[in-house]
């Protein structure tokens, strides 16, 4: 293993980058106004072992809950999730040792303010309450400007210059107490694009993960694959396992990013250069305070079992929980589905077939699926 090179930063009593141990961190799934389900959740992961803890707000509501929730865990280290509204950091601020935002949605307030300024007001809010930040790129909501630079084939490049030159506005700005996440739901886009980052700023510390890897064990093996590649060159200061999963099992991602993380350094590696998935893939995100409905996590398991007909076939079915990265997430899937509060928007590539209801959904996508298939069959024969 390569010994990593980036610098240390700190996040309330944890550091990361520089000799420090990788840092294992996960996110609440619960939606923060339900502050009993959240606080229940920040319990769940600080038992598990989570370094760094990790919260939504959306709207002031958020906000005041969030109040109660480290009133209520005084002990943990916060990051925020300032989502679509930036605004909010300095509210949030006083609460939490992190601030993470994602330069994809700051295009969504105040849309005639340039981005640099907006910038500029979260780095003097950092600063002045002593916290980190995290530029946080997700292939599903990446700078428009960047997208509309380059063809439908290359998502890597867009999401690595975004992360770019958000890193020059901080530096800039002369705060270097940051670090950069730059994920996909393809474990071989996030190999490849953090790679490339490494390269280009070996000395930016790097959070790794592999958004919407799924549910188990699908997504510990395409988490595993991606952190293994990395973590091996020497790149990743600290991790999230995104999957799937019940709220009372939400200290798995822990447990499972700690194993990762022991077999990797007791050279116990279970992967393969390339991740080369054959037959279904059905890729799910891990569940968060955006979700709106807590029926996404059923609805994700049982897609699974109603499509194990057709899991010798090449398909991707993206089965995503919120409108903020649901939308964009699904658009590269043969079959995607993002779930609102009640109903269920189901895609066909980036172009909708229409919206379901929870009860409908599994029927339509069954006879969605039905199509697909008879149509890669007859343009097989015909090849």
């Amino acid at each position: 293993m390569k010994p990593r090179q980036t610098r240390e930063i700190r996040i309330g009593n944890v550091k990361i980058g520089g000799s420090n141990p990788i840092a294992v961190q996960s996110m609440t799934a619960t939606r923060t106004i339900d502050i009993a389900a959240t606080i229940r959740q920040v319990e769940l992961l600080e038992a598990a072992g989570a370094d760094v803890i990790r919260i939504a707000v959306d709207n002031p509501k958020d906000v005041t809950a969030l109040a109660e929730i480290r009133a209520d865990r005084p002990n943990a280290n916060l990051v925020i999730d300032l989502q679509e509204n930036y605004r909010l950091a300095e509210k949030v601020a006083p609460y939490v040792q992190k601030l993470r935002y994602n330069p994809g949605h700051l295009y969504h307030l105040e849309r005639e303010k340039p981005i640099h300024e907006k910038v500029r007001y979260l780095v003097d809010v950092a600063r002045a309450h002593g916290c980190a930040m995290r530029i946080g790129v997700n292939a599903g909501s990446v700078d428009p400007d960047k997208v509309a630079k380059y063809s439908h084939d290359d998502s890597i490049t867009p999401m690595i210059e975004s992360a770019m030159d958000h890193c020059a506005m901080l530096d800039d700005l002369g705060f270097d107490q940051y670090c950069v996440s730059i994920k996909d739901s393809d474990p071989n886009k996030v190999i490849d694009a953090n790679i490339r980052f490494a390269e280009a700023r070996p000395e930016v510390p790097l959070h790794l993960g592999v958004t919407e890897a799924g549910m188990p064990p699908d997504g510990i093996i395409k988490t595993r694959i991606a952190f293994e590649q990395l973590i091996a060159r020497g790149i990743g200061d600290t991790i999230r396992v995104s999957l799937t999963l019940p709220f009372e099992r939400k200290g798995d991602e822990i447990t499972v990013g700690r194993q990762i993380l022991d077999d990797i350094e007791q050279g116990r590696f279970r992967s393969v250069p390339r991740f080369e998935h054959k037959g279904l893939n059905i890729i799910s995100c891990p569940s968060c305070s955006r979700v709106e409905n807590e029926a996404f996590i059923d609805l994700a398991h049982n897609v699974r079992e109603m499509t194990e007909y057709a899991k010798q076939h090449d398909i991707t079915i993206a089965v995503m929980g919120c409108r903020v990265n649901g939308p964009g997430e699904t658009d590269d899937a043969d079959l995607g589905m993002w779930c609102a509060p009640s109903f269920v928007n189901l895609k066909r590539g980036p172009e909708t077939i229409g919206q379901f209801t929870y009860d409908e959904i599994l029927g339509r996508l069954r006879t969605e699926l039905d199509k697909l298939i008879e149509e890669k069959r007859s343009v097989g024969a015909a090849v």
